[in-house]
């Protein structure tokens, strides 16, 4: 059995998970382990972030564009290589090591807060 640290109901409300659209997915040739570099749209209050996320295994860059996901948007940037990440793009291990994206079943605005 896995025990988890509990955390406060306060401490998960600082945590900005919010819905944004992809508009970019680039290659990144330069980072540790296979990644591409996302350009991401959270709507005008929060604008756009990018963001590095280790999903080669399972996505295409093609068929990223548009596809609207989950991210930790209020983590401090954090350089990689030559690039810096201003989100963090979420999503669950499949059980082989390789990412799937969470995202939303629903149409909401780009920058809604999951609650």
């Amino acid at each position: 059995m896995i025990i988890l640290d509990k955390i406060s109901w306060v401490d998960f409300e600082k945590v900005e998970l919010r819905v944004g659209t992809i508009i970019k997915a680039e290659d990144f040739p330069e980072a540790k382990k296979p990644a591409y570099k996302l350009t991401i749209d959270f709507g005008p209050e929060i604008g756009v972030k990018k963001s590095s996320a280790q999903l080669t295994k399972l996505y295409k860059k093609e068929e990223l564009i548009g596809r609207r996901i989950i991210a930790v948007v209020n983590f401090p940037p954090k350089q990689i290589a030559n690039f810096v990440s201003e989100c963090l793009t979420t999503g669950f291990d499949d059980g082989t090591g390789a990412i799937v994206l969470a995202s939303v079943d629903k149409k909401v605005p780009n920058g809604a807060k999951l609650f």
